[in-house]
C-alpha cells in the first residue's frame, strides 16, 4: 500500500470516528438528561411499545380492559395513576417518580414512555417507574452505548480501507504508467484498467491513454523521418562516391563526372533546406518577423513561374477567380506552400492538360479558397491523407516522378501555423483535387471579372 492509500484511510477513518462519537455521545447526553429529569421513571427506547399499548387500550376500552391488560404480566410494567394518585391496580408508586411525572407533562418536555390519558371522568399517567437503584437510592446512571459505537467503529475501519482503496488503486496505476512511459514503453494504457468507473480519475486515466498515443506517434514519426533522411541521403551521396570514383580512373571524363557530382550536392541541398523548413514549422519557429501581403500578387508571382515550367513541359495553368485580400504571417512560408501544391500539380498533369486554379475570397470566414487541381491518375483513397506526410510518395507515382516527398508535407504545416488548412480528394473524372484555406486580415472588394493566366499566352 502506497502513502497515498494510508492518507485516504486515515482521513476517512478519522471522518467516520469523528461521525459516530459525535452521534453516540448526543444520544447519550439525552438519554441522560431525560433520566435526571425523570428520577425514578424508566425512559428506555422498550419501554415505549408497552406504554403506548396501554394508552391505546385506556382509551378505547376503558379501565377495565387497561386492568386486564396489565394484569397479564406486561414485560414492562406501566403503571396507571390518577390524579389523586391511586394506581389503577392499587400497586404503590414513589412520591419522586409522580412529581417527575407531573413536571415534565407540564413543561412540554415529556419522554415518549409517558403518557396522559382521559377515561370515564378521570385523567391517568401512564408510566413504567424505574426498578433499580443504588445504595443512596438513587437510579443507576444511563451508561455510554459502548457497543454500539465499538460495532460502528469497525465498520467504519473496513468501509475507510476500501474507500481508501478505491480511490488510491486507479492512481497507483497511473503513477506505475507514467513510470513505464518515463522508461520508453509508449504502448502501455490504463483505461481498460479502469474497468465501470465514471468519474474524474477515469477520464484522467483516458486523457493519460490519449496522451501516450500522441508520444508514441511523434516519437514513431521521428524514427521514421529520421530512416527517410537517412534514405534520402543514402543515394545522391552513393552517386557522388560513384562519380569521384570515375574521376580516378578515367581522368579523362572528369566534366561529366564533376557535373553529376554537382547535381547530387543541388540535391542535397535542395533536402536539407527542406528538412530545416520542415523542423522550423515543426518547432512554431517562423523564422522571420510577419509581414503583410497582398494574396493576388503573391499568387501571380507563383503562376509565372508555374507558367514557365508548364509550357517547357507541353503544359497549361489556368487561373480564374478572385484572391484580392491581405495575408499576415510569413509570406515566404505561404508562398512556399502554395507553390509546392501547383508545382507538384505540373509535375503529375500528363503532357497536353492543363492545372486549374480557381480562387474565391470568403469575406465571412475572412480567408480565400484556393483549389489547384490537375489531370493525372490521381491517389488512392487510402492514401489521400498520407500525401501530407514527409516523405510519402504514392505507389502510383514513385517511379515516375523526381523529389523527397516534403513539398505537401511543407504546405501543410505552413498552412497549419497561420491558421489555415489543406486536404485532397481524387476527381471524378480523373486526377487530383487540393482545397487550401489560406486565412486573411483584409478583403479588397474589386469589380473587375475574373483573372486568367494561361502557359500557352
Amino acid at each position: 500500500m502506497g502513502r497515498l492509500f494510508w492518507k485516504f484511510f486515515f482521513f476517512i477513518w478519522l471522518a467516520q470516528l469523528t461521525a459516530i462519537w459525535g452521534v453516540g455521545s448526543a444520544i447519550w447526553l439525552v438519554r441522560h438528561n431525560e433520566s435526571e429529569n425523570l428520577e425514578g421513571v424508566d425512559t428506555s427506547r422498550p419501554v415505549t411499545f408497552g406504554v403506548e399499548a396501554a394508552a391505546a387500550t385506556l382509551g378505547f376500552g376503558g379501565t377495565e380492559a387497561l386492568r386486564n391488560l396489565l394484569q397479564n404480566r406486561m414485560r414492562h410494567p406501566v403503571y396507571a395513576v390518577r390524579e389523586d394518585g391511586q394506581e389503577l391496580l392499587a400497586r404503590p408508586v414513589s412520591p419522586e417518580a409522580l412529581v417527575a411525572v407531573r413536571k415534565a407533562l407540564k413543561s412540554g418536555l415529556a419522554s415518549p414512555t409517558i403518557r396522559q390519558v382521559e377515561s370515564a371522568g378521570h385523567t391517568y399517567l401512564l408510566f413504567v417507574p424505574d426498578g433499580g437503584v443504588d445504595a443512596a437510592g438513587h437510579p443507576p446512571p444511563h451508561l455510554f452505548p459502548m457497543v454500539p459505537v465499538i460495532m460502528g467503529t469497525v465498520a467504519s475501519l473496513i468501509f475507510a480501507a476500501l474507500l481508501a482503496w478505491y480511490f488510491s488503486k486507479p492512481i497507483g496505476l497511473l503513477r506505475r504508467a507514467f513510470h513505464s512511459v518515463a522508461e520508453g514503453h509508449f504502448d502501455v494504457r490504463v483505461g481498460a484498467l479502469m474497468g465501470r468507473r465514471r468519474d474524474d480519475l477515469a477520464d484522467l486515466g483516458r486523457d493519460f491513454d490519449q496522451m501516450a498515443d500522441q508520444l508514441q506517434g511523434l516519437i514513431e514519426g521521428q524514427r521514421r523521418l529520421l530512416h527517410d533522411i537517412s534514405h534520402e541521403l543514402r543515394s545522391p551521396l552513393a552517386r557522388l562516391q560513384a562519380a569521384m570514383g570515375l574521376v580516378r580512373q578515367q581522368p579523362e571524363n572528369i566534366e561529366p563526372s564533376l557535373a553529376r557530382m554537382e547535381r547530387e550536392c543541388v540535391r542535397m541541398d535542395r533536402l536539407v533546406g527542406e528538412l530545416l523548413t520542415l523542423s522550423k514549422l515543426d518547432a512554431g519557429v517562423p523564422g522571420t518577423p510577419p509581414q503583410t501581403a497582398n494574396f493576388a500578387e503573391l499568387l501571380g508571382d507563383i503562376l509565372n513561374d508555374a507558367c514557365f515550367e508548364a509550357q517547357a513541359q507541353g503544359k497549361d495553368v489556368l487561373w480564374t477567380g478572385q484572391a484580392s485580400a491581405e495575408v499576415q504571417g510569413n509570406v515566404e512560408l505561404l508562398q512556399q506552400a502554395v507553390e509546392n501544391v501547383v508545382r507538384n500539380a505540373v509535375k503529375h498533369t500528363p503532357e497536353g492538360t492543363t492545372v486549374h486554379l480557381e480562387s474565391a475570397v470568403d469575406a465571412s470566414l475572412q480567408c480565400v479558397r484556393l483549389v489547384v487541381t490537375d489531370e493525372g491518375c490521381g491517389v488512392p483513397e487510402e492514401e489521400l491523407g498520407l500525401i501530407f506526410e514527409p516523405f510519402y510518395r504514392s505507389g502510383t507515382q514513385e517511379k515516375s516522378t523526381d523529389g523527397h516527398g516534403l513539398g505537401l508535407a511543407i504546405a501543410r504545416r505552413a498552412l497549419e501555423a497561420h491558421g489555415g488548412s489543406i486536404r485532397a480528394t481524387n476527381r471524378v473524372s480523373g486526377g487530383l483535387r487540393v482545397e487550401m484555406m489560406v486565412p486573411t486580415t483584409n478583403v479588397f472588394y474589386l469589380e473587375s471579372a475574373a483573372l486568367k493566366i494561361a502557359a500557352s499566352s
